[in-house]
């Protein structure tokens, strides 16, 4: 009953509310729905960012195992280039120590031997600038036995016959080039450490190229972290590299030296699309997989999705507070206005009410000018009419009331401005000014042809205002200034745009002249081109930068006024519209050597007024 109630008095007869409910609703519904693909669209972006910044750190990590692997190649090439090192090293494979140590001597005695081709202090010498190798082991095929270095520069030979020994079948089998170390052998040098990566290179005879035994390199994997050290401040997750069985060579977090890693199957292409997966212990985790198809190995990194979720909650709570305060203010602001005009339609309705019962002299008090202030006056005006009608009162002419104040123009009459300039000049040659007076004396002239009103406006009328304009400036710099104006015959009767050349010339006394120098000059030259006439206004002025003359042209082809050089302005932007895009204004400038500007009008004698 009590929702009936509500409906029956607040909606089913209020359209206003009803408009009012309709209009939130949508509202709401958009900000919610834009918000949250807003949010998807960021926090997808934002994954993204992290896992291609994760990817660029596993690049990183391939490019530095392979730079390792390609140190151990050059290593095994230099013993090859070196004919008496790789001598040495080949006996020392198939000798014991103590026969190679007489070896040695022998060379010496010989006079053959050299210190740089020892092999002993040659792998010695590797190891000392390669501080990340822990072990350096020469494998003999046909000795079956193991040459072993170790970081605390010790040396030793093992045994490694295939009767009491399982290394033959581990070095006899094929392998990638990097890997994780083979148990045994790393119990024969009696290394202990989990946390290193094998590379392999096999050694064959220069003479037959049949293998004579391999070099194995055990490297320390903490070293690989150097080449995560640019990503410290923006990888997340971790980074492991897994040997083609899937043992762990390398942890950036130091959980899974020695293990299988648990969550990854290493079988797959060069790139992988990021995959979701889940721990045992429930936890969610993106993962990322970069597979060496030569050295056999695999880059992987995993990073937890609350991790990368934490990367984008700054967002979502400043996409939900922004959305808060959107809903309230498309909620608060329509109910303000509708409630408003809701208040005003009702004083209409009871107004109408007051008319129905009688009270023709009820109005309605609404200065607005909307459509509901349109509508409260055309009452008022219906029942004025309605009253007169009724009182037998027949239209009468209505006298006006003079309201309009009449506004005093202070027009400034020529006749008056002339004499009052003469009266000045006289002063100035009476005192000695001749300079001035004739300066007056132009200026005076130049007036009077300006406010002359002529209904064709010609080109000698132009030339005769630049003229007088000039002949101010000519005395005003007395020998530093001089010009020229000058046109082809027959074009005095040709029409122009008043105030066309002027503005262009202005340009040039404000900006160009040089007052530092005594040979300022400005030539205006017109002549007739077919269907065009040419004015060219040259001057040796300081000219125009090239960054400056690029924004001038640029301004003068803007299509809407910006207040920027009105003059130049003034003129290219009437003769466009007068005569269309073919005429303006063209600019070429040197800077420190001068300007021209062409002023291209249509060559034609027609009896219009171009003021």
């Amino acid at each position: 009953m009590r929702a009936g109630y509500i409906y029956r008095n607040f909606f089913k007869n209020n359209l206003f509310m009803r408009m009012l409910l309709i209009f939130m609703g949508i509202a709401v519904l958009t900000i919610v729905t834009l918000s949250y693909l807003m949010f998807i669209s960021l926090s997808q972006s934002i994954m993204k960012r992290e896992l291609d910044s994760q990817k660029a750190a596993m690049e990183s990590v391939n490019r530095y195992l392979h730079s390792r692997y390609e140190a151990v190649q050059n290593m095994v090439r230099d013993m090859y280039r070196n004919e008496t090192l790789y001598g040495n090293i080949s006996y020392l494979m198939e000798h014991n120590y103590a026969e190679y140590v007489q070896h040695r001597m022998d060379q010496f005695y010989n006079e053959t031997g050299d210190y740089s081709t020892d092999a002993l202090q040659y792998f010695q010498n590797v190891m000392d600038e390669n501080s990340d190798i822990r072990n350096l082991i020469l494998y003999s095929s046909d000795k079956q036995q193991l040459s072993a270095f170790n970081a605390s520069k010790q040396f030793k030979q093992i045994s490694a016959q295939m009767t009491h020994s399982y290394i033959p079948d581990a070095m006899a089998m094929e392998t990638k080039n990097i890997t994780a170390p083979n148990y045994w052998v790393k119990k024969a040098v009696s290394q202990k450490d989990p946390a290193l990566y094998a590379i392999r290179v096999p050694i064959n005879n220069r003479q037959t190229l049949k293998n004579a035994g391999q070099l194995l390199v055990y490297l320390n994997s903490s070293s690989i972290s150097s080449a995560l050290a640019s990503y410290q401040n923006s990888l997340k997750g971790e980074i492991v590299v897994l040997s083609p069985e899937g043992t762990v060579l390398y942890d950036s977090k130091d959980q899974f030296y020695g293990k299988k890693y648990p969550y990854v199957d290493i079988e797959g292409t060069l790139y992988d699309t990021p995959e979701s997966v889940s721990t045992s212990s429930g936890q969610h985790l993106y993962l990322n997989k970069l597979i060496s198809a030569d050295d056999g190995y695999a880059v992987i990194g995993s990073v937890p999705k609350s991790e990368v979720a934490e990367a984008y909650s700054g967002i979502k709570k400043t996409i939900i507070t922004i959305s808060v305060f959107c809903i309230l203010f498309v909620i608060s602001i329509p109910i303000i206005f509708v409630m408003n005009f809701a208040k005003r339609t009702n004083r209409i309705i009871k107004f109408t009410r007051k008319v129905k019962n009688g009270d023709l002299a009820a109005r309605i008090e609404d200065p607005h000018e909307d459509e509901l202030g349109q509508i409260s006056k055309s009452f008022n005006d219906m029942l004025d009419e309605l009253n007169l009608y009724i009182e037998r009162v027949y239209k009468a002419e209505i006298k006006q009331k003079e309201t309009e104040l009449v506004a005093l123009q202070a027009r400034v009459s020529p006749h008056f401005l002339y004499n009052t300039l003469e009266v000045i000049r006289m002063r100035a040659i009476s005192q000695g000014a001749r300079d001035v007076g004739e300066m007056i004396y132009s200026l005076s002239l130049l007036f009077k042809n300006l406010v002359k009103q002529k209904k064709v406006y010609t080109l000698k009328d132009e030339l005769e205002s630049c003229r007088l304009y000039l002949e101010l400036f000519r005395i005003r710099y007395k020998d530093k200034f001089n010009y020229t104006l000058t046109s082809e015959p027959g074009l005095d009767n040709k029409t122009v745009t008043k105030l066309s050349l002027q503005p262009v010339i202005e340009n040039y006394i404000v900006h160009g002249i040089r007052t530092d120098r005594w040979d300022n000059w400005l030539s205006v030259k017109v002549r007739a081109e077919g269907q065009v006439l040419i004015a060219e206004i040259s001057d040796n002025g300081t000219g125009i930068e090239p960054d400056r003359l690029e924004e001038i042209r640029e301004e003068l082809e803007k299509p809407e006024e910006t207040g920027k050089m009105f003059g130049l302005r003034s003129v290219h932007s009437r003769l466009r519209f007068l005569y269309g895009p073919e005429y303006g204004l063209t600019i070429t400038s040197q800077a420190g050597e001068g300007t021209t500007v062409q002023v291209r009008y249509p060559n034609m004698e027609e009896a219009a007024d171009h003021v």
